[in-house]
């Protein structure tokens, strides 16, 4: 694999100064599907501390979300599927159920068991961790979807000046995924409908703008496009080592950590993958590019900057998760947070600005599936918030699951909403 290659499937950011702000109309909802709604709050049980990325899924169903930074969540259940329960799954915790009775249950707290003592003592040092990631990357094709599926998901992506919110966009996407013993050329993202906010101060003319943004779950899935992390070409360029084992989903799993062991002409990650013990399916991955040479990461994330603009880059991270379905694993929740800053030159201070983009898979389908076409596809090229609309409807979303945004993003949209008046 070459370094051009390698470069096209990292996140790309273009950095450019807008004269003009133009909303675009954003597509009516026709889903009109009843629904019921569980929404609510998870934590720790010891600690008390709120649980952010907490898998929320109905047994049964291909519908699912995540808690938000705050703890909180909403998941909308149709009422056709007459659904009994409510299933919540994070790493190192039981999982646990709420009860569900065909009426809305809100405000509801759970509280996760941590499961540190409850893992059996599995010997696994004596194990090559490299091996044991090149048998789970052997496995691939057995573990995970063998015909092709069309995805639902949410997608969001914000920029921040400091602390304050300038672009707050999301959308509802399609997602036409390729049978896993393929690659990810044929896979493709359309947007079905969408919203975006901008601010209008004349201090934030400096728009941070994120190509191709809801392709995050085309090309971050690192187990079907293995240019981002697993390919074998790559593995010895790095250094592999066992940490402590920990239970997803009721599932003890390898924890597996690299870093970068050679210097190449482009930056490389470094972080953890999580391998189940029982049939080898990556679970999780946690990854960082390496900043150790700042020139090789701006080249990976930074495409285009006005003159006189100075781009420092701080830190680029990646969360990728998959969850088990009828024994094979699925796509679940894909985050990237780009944090730099910027500076013109002869400027006394520079400004940072943090990028936060995920996409959640709210649901799935296997039958009757259509590819999309490459005209309605979403491009590399475009920018998700020069592409929808304006934040205006409290019911934009209508019965589609979605992230909950958190107390400052609400925050943030009601000011942005009261400075448009």
């Amino acid at each position: 694999m070459n370094a051009l290659c390698r470069q096209t499937t990292v996140i790309l950011l273009s950095l450019m100064i807008l004269l003009g702000i133009t909303p675009l109309r954003a597509q009516d909802d026709g889903n009109g599907d009843e629904y019921i709604t569980v929404s609510g709050m998870v934590r720790d049980q010891k600690s008390k501390k709120k649980l952010e990325y907490v898998n929320i899924a109905v047994p049964g169903s291909n519908i699912g979300t995540v808690t938000n930074s705050d703890g909180e969540f909403s998941v909308k259940i149709k009422n056709s599927l007459l659904a009994k329960e409510v299933q919540l799954s994070h790493v190192g915790y039981l999982n646990a159920i709420i009860p569900v009775n065909g009426s809305d249950i809100t405000d509801v707290v759970v509280n996760l068991i941590p499961t540190e003592n409850l893992l059996e003592e599995i010997i696994v040092r004596a194990r090559d961790p490299r091996y044991i990631i090149e048998e789970a990357m052997s496995k691939i094709a057995v573990n995970y979807s063998p015909v092709t599926n069309m995805l639902t998901g949410f997608y969001r992506e914000t920029a921040q000046k400091g602390r304050r919110y300038i672009n707050i966009s999301e959308a509802i996407i399609d997602i036409y995924k390729t049978p896993y013993t393929e690659n990810v050329e044929r896979d493709r993202v359309q947007i079905y409908k969408g919203r975006s906010l901008l601010s209008q101060k004349k201090s934030d003319t400096l728009i941070v703008k994120l190509l191709g943004g809801p392709n995050l779950s085309v090309y971050v899935d690192i187990v079907k496009n293995p240019d981002i992390l697993l390919d074998k070409e790559m593995l010895p360029y790095y250094s592999f080592k066992m940490e402590e084992s920990v239970m997803i989903d009721k599932r003890p799993q390898y924890v597996i950590s690299f870093t970068p062991q050679a210097i190449l002409p482009y930056a490389l990650y470094y972080g953890k993958l999580y391998i189940d013990k029982e049939n080898l399916a990556f679970t999780r991955a946690e990854f960082n590019l390496n900043m150790d040479d700042r020139n090789k990461a701006t080249q990976a994330i930074l495409k285009k900057k006005p003159f006189g603009l100075r781009f420092k880059p701080l830190e680029v991270s990646f969360l990728v998760t998959y969850k088990q379905r009828n024994n094979l694993t699925y796509l679940s929740y894909i985050r990237n947070e780009v944090h730099f800053n910027c500076d013109w030159k002869r400027r006394l201070f520079a400004t940072n600005y943090t990028i936060n983009s995920e996409m959640v898979v709210t649901d799935s389908e296997t039958e009757k599936v259509n590819s999309i076409s490459y005209k309605l596809a979403f491009k590399p090229s475009q920018s998700l918030s020069d592409r929808v609309g304006d934040f205006m409807d409290e019911d934009f979303w209508g019965a589609y699951n979605i992230i909950e945004p958190t107390e400052s993003l609400e925050s943030a949209v009601n000011k942005l909403r009261k400075q448009k008046q």
